[in-house]
């Protein structure tokens, strides 16, 4: 065998899925676009889940520890990711350089109890190591966040428990009443919480009185009432009580993909749903002058999200253009997929499915489409998972390729506005970003 070769391997272009030509980006970059849409450990349709966590395990070490601490923290507050951000704790603790950011990170990271223990499972992933003093001083910070409710909810059977946290962080409680609350947690006498989950496990069999209790007492937040629909009807539940629920649920936080998805399985409340979806939208602020919004309705989007989720890629494209639809002064729609396709000016679950139906989920050709987008605008917005087959050129004006899937190489950089992740906060940059210019 020859070693005397000449190896221009180094100097090769990145290049997409689909074979375009990518963009060499920086290992911030790389980490951005691995984390902020990433359901960890969770396929995609170019990628395993298991490749896209080891990448985020190369990248943090390259990146500079201030600089992951403030996206672990944008992915949990911004991008309402949970164990994503949990992993960038994580490869934080094992560097020199990164473990001053730990505890500080961690601390604001953990937002929902169940994430103590979650944290402490994916710290012992390779093998059970003790915890290093950031870790136990950023767990024992994060313990006193969480009332008896809570805790007792989110203290499930597992490999760690609740318990098993305290013990390990040596948490100090803010007064008596906590420190009670902590015993009854460690004797496992926690008052049992009047939860959905705990009413349809202790259940007889008669699931639609507990349904109904439930609804009548208003006991189900807003995502555990889209989540169950399907089941309310399976169970035959009143449907007074369910069109009720939606009518009055809290939307403030619920993004339009979440009413999109529920409607697929409870088509016979989309009235409903698209009235609560609207009020999630509802009274934002505009933003002025002509958009031109292209999705990416190609084959590689028409994926689950994750493989207990019944939302697709798809869901998380659709949702984002039916915000901008809303938010947006002036708005032309575009799918694109093989070719590019001019969508009807609808609103909510009709422009879903004039998206949906615009065309066959074939090859990616972004290119092509930003090509046959021939009217002027202010903006282009292109919501994608970035795997195109060809060429991709500059906007004709501002553009922002809006990326949500963690596939390693992207198109939408260079002359680009590059946004990683589908939550409202991508809207909010690009507002931010054009009150700087």
């Amino acid at each position: 065998m020859k070693l005397n070769i000449l190896k221009f391997a180094h100097l090769a272009r990145p290049r997409t899925h689909e074979g375009a030509p990518a963009v060499a980006i920086t290992p911030e970059l790389a980490l951005r676009r691995s984390v902020l849409a990433c359901m960890l450990w969770e396929n995609e349709f170019y990628e395993d889940g298991v490749a896209i966590a080891g990448r985020i395990r190369e990248l943090v070490p390259k990146v500079a520890a201030e600089k992951v601490a403030a996206l672990a923290v944008e992915a949990r507050t911004a991008m309402k990711l949970r164990h994503a951000p949990l992993l960038l704790v994580r490869e934080m603790a094992r560097h020199a350089t990164h473990r001053a950011f730990v505890a500080e990170t961690l601390a604001r990271v953990i937002q929902r109890a169940d994430e103590l223990a979650e944290f402490v499972a994916i710290y012992w992933a390779d093998g059970r190591a003790p915890l290093s003093g950031q870790v136990k001083k950023g767990l024992a910070a994060a313990f006193p966040k969480f009332d008896e409710y809570a805790l007792a909810k989110y203290d499930r059977a597992g490999v760690v428990r609740l318990r098993d946290v305290l013990f390990l962080c040596h948490a100090k409680p803010r007064d008596a009443e906590q420190a009670a609350v902590w015993k009854r947690l460690v004797d496992g006498e926690l008052a049992t919480p009047d939860t959905w989950e705990v009413a349809l496990s202790a259940s007889a069999g008669d699931k639609r009185a507990h349904w109904e209790r439930l609804l009548a007492e208003n006991k189900l937040g807003a995502l555990a009432l889209l989540r169950n629909l399907r089941n309310m009807k399976a169970a035959g539940v009143d449907e007074k009580l369910v069109v009720s629920a939606l009518g009055t649920m809290k939307t403030d936080r619920v993004l339009p993909f979440r009413f999109l998805a529920a409607a697929r399985y409870a088509p016979q409340w989309e009235e409903e749903l698209e009235a609560a979806m609207f009020r999630a939208v509802a009274e934002r602020e505009k933003l002025v002058g002509h958009t031109v919004l292209l999705v990416d309705v190609s084959g590689s989007m028409v994926v689950p999200l994750s493989r207990r989720s019944e939302m697709l890629r798809t869901d998380a494209a659709y949702g984002l253009a039916v915000l901008l639809r809303e938010i947006a002064e002036k708005v032309s729609v575009y799918t694109f997929s093989v070719g590019a396709v001019r969508v009807p000016p609808r609103r909510g679950f009709a422009l879903r499915d004039a998206m949906e139906a615009s065309q066959p989920h074939g090859g990616t050709n972004l290119g092509a489409a930003l090509e046959a987008v021939k009217e002027k605008y202010d903006r282009i917005l292109v919501i994608t998972d970035e795997q195109s087959h060809d060429r991709v050129p500059a906007p004709k004006g501002r553009g922002y390729v809006i990326n949500v899937a963690s596939a390693r190489n992207g198109v939408g950089y260079g002359a680009w506005s590059h946004i990683d992740g589908w939550s409202e906060a991508v809207i909010e940059y690009v507002r931010e970003l054009e009150r700087a210019e």
